[in-house]
């Protein structure tokens, strides 16, 4: 079956529900810090006097990504190993867990489905200390945490998650703040919503467009960069049935270059931290073999994207998930499909 953009002739609404909702981002990572930073500050505390001995994380699909960017912002910050368990481990599998004194994070838009609720109780029986982020507190998920922290980022009625995985990042970004009192954390936390508006007003879709015949490309980040660039393949699929592969900027030249050649689409995306000397150096590999290259990072020979200078590093990958999001509906638009209604999925996905 043919997957280019010929195939589908939908109706697609004039604004999609995807755009209006990740624009209301900014306005919604406002309410969780000002509704959640006591809960992070108590928690933080708390990790604080008692040390987990390593990090679980459990999420799936775009709370996933997130979680990945958690996972670096712990290990760069704390220095503690973060791992995410597959929910397979306790609802098919029925392994018996030692998970005494870990810290258990679930991340979940709707908190129901199953084989996340199977490994969540079964964390707790192991002796981890569980905390959710979860955006629908009457979820059987937020009653089963020892510290459940709303999301705050409201309805979503697009499948495609946008404000939720903004949300989950805030978040990660907020519990490593607290538990760290990082100076810079703390700052790059009440910078956010207005650093998440000026992304919003930035033009990616000049580039994007360009896709619009696209059958397939990268998206490569590293780092606490790593979860945007799987939450932009995951979206390039999803809303655009483009065949979108996220790497890392190291793991790309293990195999993968292998087809890349004239023409080839790559998104690279980056932050001014110890990654973004070698993330150039890959960029530049890429230009050499004639890759057509859109990248946040200057690198001679690319197409720049437009990022929000002068914020703090730590926020830089969500402020370049938000410029995407704002993007992305037009080019499944342009590939004549609406962006609100991917073919076989549903807004909550139960899995076992």
């Amino acid at each position: 079956m043919s997957l280019t953009p010929q195939a589908v002739h939908p109706v697609v609404p004039q604004v999609p529900a995807m755009a209006r909702e990740a624009a209301q981002a900014a306005d919604a990572a406002r309410q969780q810090i000002t509704r959640c930073a006591g809960t992070f500050a108590e928690l933080g505390e708390r990790l604080r006097q008692h040390p987990p001995r390593f990090i679980i994380t459990c999420a799936r699909g775009s709370s996933d990504h997130a979680a990945s960017y958690g996972k670096y912002l712990i290990e760069t910050t704390l220095g503690r190993a973060v791992a995410s368990v597959g929910p397979s481990v306790a609802s098919v599998y029925n392994t018996p867990l030692d998970w005494k004194d870990s810290l258990f994070i679930a991340v979940s838009q709707s908190g129901r489905s199953p084989d996340l609720l199977r490994l969540t109780e079964a964390a707790r029986e192991a002796g981890a200390l569980v905390v959710g982020f979860v955006n629908h507190e009457d979820s059987p998920l937020m009653r089963m945490c020892d510290v459940g922290i709303p999301l705050c980022a409201g309805p979503e009625q697009s499948v495609a998650a946008t404000k939720s995985y903004l949300l989950s990042g805030l978040a990660f970004l907020q519990l490593v703040a607290h538990w760290s009192q990082e100076p810079e954390l703390r700052d790059a936390v009440v910078r956010l919503p207005e650093a998440l508006e000026a992304a919003r007003a930035l033009d990616w879709s000049p580039s994007l467009l360009r896709l619009a015949e696209a059958r397939g490309l990268y998206v490569l980040g590293r780092g606490i960069g790593l979860g945007a660039a799987l939450e932009m393949a995951l979206k390039f699929k999803e809303t655009c049935r483009l065949h979108a592969e996220a790497f890392s900027t190291a793991e790309v030249l293990h195999g993968p270059l292998a087809l890349v050649g004239p023409g080839f689409p790559v998104l690279a995306l980056g932050q001014e931290d110890n990654s973004a000397g070698s993330t150039r150096d890959v960029v530049r590999r890429l230009v050499e073999l004639g890759a057509e290259v859109r990248s946040v990072l200057d690198v001679p020979g690319t197409e720049a994207l437009p990022s929000v200078p002068g914020i703090p590093t730590a926020i830089a990958p969500l402020c370049q998930v938000q410029s995407f999001y704002m993007a992305v509906h037009r080019l499944a638009v342009a590939r004549r499909l609406d962006p609100d209604a991917p073919p076989h999925l549903r807004k909550v996905t139960e899995t076992v």
